[in-house]
């Protein structure tokens, strides 16, 4: 069976849980990271070396990086509909894939300042700069949505779950912003998915 290391509040590891929720995959998980640790003892490190999660076992293949789990669990369980089998329609998912790599460092930065730093330590003039950062990087997303009901082929794909991961976290601080109509519509589209209301709609902490 499939093992999952990871705790359910983290942004990486809820990419994986979702996507094995879309795919009906049974799985294990274990919590670690924070204040669950395991991910600094040497049986972890052995396995991943950067002490992060998630990390997966299957069936003694030890993989992590949560994109490219995903990408090994969709092409593994659902080439042709997850993972496209068209070349170039599966690029196009990948480059929002890895795309949201970089627009999240300042969702980061605003999610750490609005939602685990205490009030009375925030700086508040990196959330400010974060938050502005993170508007921008939305706007591009946003208007790439504005013919599009997912990010590429007209269905979800893996592409989507990078970025359904921190369309989550964009309207769940609830901060003040700019209305982003074909994001939201997107963000409303995938929280009709049972898979996606378990594996990344849990409280924000």
């Amino acid at each position: 069976m499939l093992t999952i290391w990871g705790r359910t509040n983290s942004i990486n590891v809820q990419k994986v849980l979702w996507c094995c929720g879309e795919l009906g995959l049974p799985y294990k998980r274990i919590d670690a990271g924070l204040s669950f640790g395991v991910n600094n003892t040497p049986d972890y490190l052995a396995q991943n070396p950067n002490g992060l999660v998630p990390t997966i076992d299957d069936d003694g293949y030890v993989l992590w990086e949560s994109n490219s789990i995903v990408r090994y669990l969709a092409s593994r369980h659902a080439t042709g509909t997850l993972c496209p089998a068209d070349p170039q329609t599966r690029f196009l998912a990948e480059r929002w894939m890895d795309w949201q790599l970089t627009a999240s460092v300042p969702l980061g930065i605003l999610y750490r300042g609005l939602i685990r730093t205490p009030p009375e330590k925030r700086d508040h003039g990196a959330i400010a700069a974060a938050k502005r950062d993170s508007e921008t990087a939305m706007k591009i997303l946003d208007a790439h949505l504005a013919s599009r009901d997912f990010v590429e082929a007209g269905r979800l794909t893996m592409g989507d779950i990078p970025i359904g991961v921190i369309a989550y976290r964009w309207f769940g601080l609830g901060n003040p912003r700019e209305a982003l109509p074909n994001l939201a519509r997107y963000y409303d589209r995938l929280t009709e998915r049972p898979a996606y209301r378990d594996g990344v709609m849990v409280p924000l902490t």
